[in-house]
């Protein structure tokens, strides 16, 4: 049998890290069986459709390298894959369920704001029979005399009011809900369409999902569905629900990831800097660990190696510091040209005196930043040296005094106005001269330079890295002013 999983986003705005995760793991699971993952658009709840929502789906999972076999956009044999487009498939599996005995129209004026609540998940109702629609119980003939009249209705499913249903999941093993715990929930609205209960069940049955991967919210729900499988007399798929994502609070407590916790869609991810291959990378770890302690992957490398036996029960918990060490990891390991490349547009060199020398300075960005937007902040003082306290110029580690510095920078200054020709090179072989000819070490030399050139304890690079970058003349002009401001407070 040949494993088919599918992700079946609503469009009703950016792709948030939970949907990409689902995706993900769909998307790893049918590559690691050798199966087909299939892209399904579900647009039935129309009230909570976004323009231009289904392009960010199509661009979020081309950019994260989640292609699906099927789809919208690319067609197959179970088409179509919008559900709005399926309307009239819907319509007659209601009516099949009908005919079983397994539904009922409901003639009932209730507002249908329910009908799309399992969309986000929902939670069962301590007691859904208390108020059970009178609808159940109609006869054949009065149901037809109301459809004959034209008398608006929704088809809902008829829930068993004793018994059980069981089900086993692949995460979470097998689980017993007690039917009377149930609702009759709506499967066709009035206006014909859908609900997302509904719909992605004929459709996972039409489409041959064999694997359905889920979010644990959707547990509560899933009993309803497999009672709707079973009325059908169709093959129950297996199911893999997933752990939720919850981020940490300025407490340090954890609740369920949200706009509160910070930037939570792929895209706002990838704005601030983050590639998306490291995000993939992060989100796989999100609630899976492979078999050994490697946390480094590619997209290819996560297929040969991802299992469901991997999978967690317990929620994953969104962590920054983490994200930015993945990230770093993979800046790290690119080529030093497709860095200086890709970092560029974020650096906000482009038109300043740095461009012309972008490449040394995107080499020395490249070990010293864990995502893309942090560079303009570490090359800020090469703009303009910020406003510092004189104690920096004093370090224990490099037997640094203010009446030291004072010293080491005039022989600094004095070997920076000897420098003819300005490049690296030469300013290290100045340098080195003069730590020999001084007797001292090359840390301690250039300890007051680098202060007096940045006004910082650490900078990307060297103090004759700064030197090149910033040209003789703002060099001198920096070391000048350090000078001065030592002796202004000795």
């Amino acid at each position: 049998m040949e494993v088919r999983t599918r992700f079946a986003p609503s469009p009703t705005g950016y792709m948030h890290i939970g949907n990409l995760r689902t995706a993900l793991y769909a998307y790893l699971f049918a590559k690691s069986q050798h199966g087909k993952f299939v892209l399904r658009i579900e647009d039935t709840d129309q009230k909570r459709y976004v323009e231009d929502a289904t392009r960010v789906i199509y661009e979020t999972l081309e950019t994260a390298q989640i292609h699906h076999d099927e789809g919208p956009d690319v067609g197959g044999d179970y088409g179509p894959y919008v559900q709005s487009e399926r309307k009239a498939i819907y319509k007659e599996y209601a009516l099949k369920l009908i005919e079983k005995g397994a539904a009922y129209y409901c003639f009932c004026s209730k507002t249908e704001d329910e009908a799309d609540e399992a969309h986000e998940g929902e939670e069962a109702k301590e007691n859904p029979f208390e108020s059970d629609c009178h609808c159940r119980s109609l006869s054949a003939e009065e149901v037809q005399r109301r459809l004959a009249e034209g008398q608006s209705y929704v088809i809902r499913q008829k829930v068993p009011h004793e018994g059980t249903t069981t089900f086993n999941d692949l995460v979470y093993g097998e689980i017993t809900v007690e039917n009377e715990t149930l609702d009759d929930q709506i499967l066709l609205k009035s206006d014909g369409m859908p609900t997302y209960n509904f719909a992605n069940v004929v459709d996972d049955y039409l489409m041959g999902i064999t694997h359905i991967i889920r979010g644990s919210e959707y547990l509560s729900s899933n009993p309803k569905y497999i009672l709707l499988y079973q009325a059908f007399g169709w093959d129950v798929p297996c199911y893999i629900h997933l752990p939720l994502i919850n981020g940490k609070n300025p407490d340090g407590t954890v609740s369920k990831l949200s706009k509160r916790h910070g930037a939570v869609s792929f895209q706002a991810l990838v704005e601030e800097g983050y590639l998306p291959e490291a995000i993939i990378n992060y989100i796989a770890l999100l609630g899976w660990s492979p078999k050994n302690e490697r946390e480094i992957f590619s997209m290819d490398e996560l297929c040969e190696v991802f299992s469901v036996a991997g999978l967690h029960k317990s929620p994953a918990v969104f962590d920054y510091q983490k994200l930015d060490w993945v990230n770093a990891q993979h800046l790290q390991a690119m080529p030093v040209e497709k860095f200086a490349a890709l970092a560029f547009d974020y650096s906000g060199v482009k038109g300043t005196f740095l461009e012309p020398k972008w490449n040394k300075l995107a080499a020395l960005m490249q070990p010293r930043v864990n995502k893309l937007s942090e560079i303009p902040g570490k090359l800020a003082f090469l703009y303009e040296v910020a406003p510092y306290e004189v104690e920096l110029y004093v370090n224990k580690k490099n037997k640094s005094t203010l009446e030291t510095s004072v010293d080491l920078l005039e022989k600094t200054i004095a070997a920076v106005e000897r420098i003819d020709r300005w490049d690296e090179e030469t300013l290290s072989e100045a340098f080195a001269q003069v730590a020999a000819d001084n007797n001292i070490k090359y840390g301690p030399l250039m300890w007051p330079s680098r202060i007096a050139l940045s006004g910082l304890l650490a900078t990307p690079g060297g103090s004759t890295d700064i030197m090149y970058l910033l040209g003789k003349e703002e060099t001198l002009k920096r070391l000048q002013a350090g000078l001065e401001y030592i002796r202004e407070h000795q």
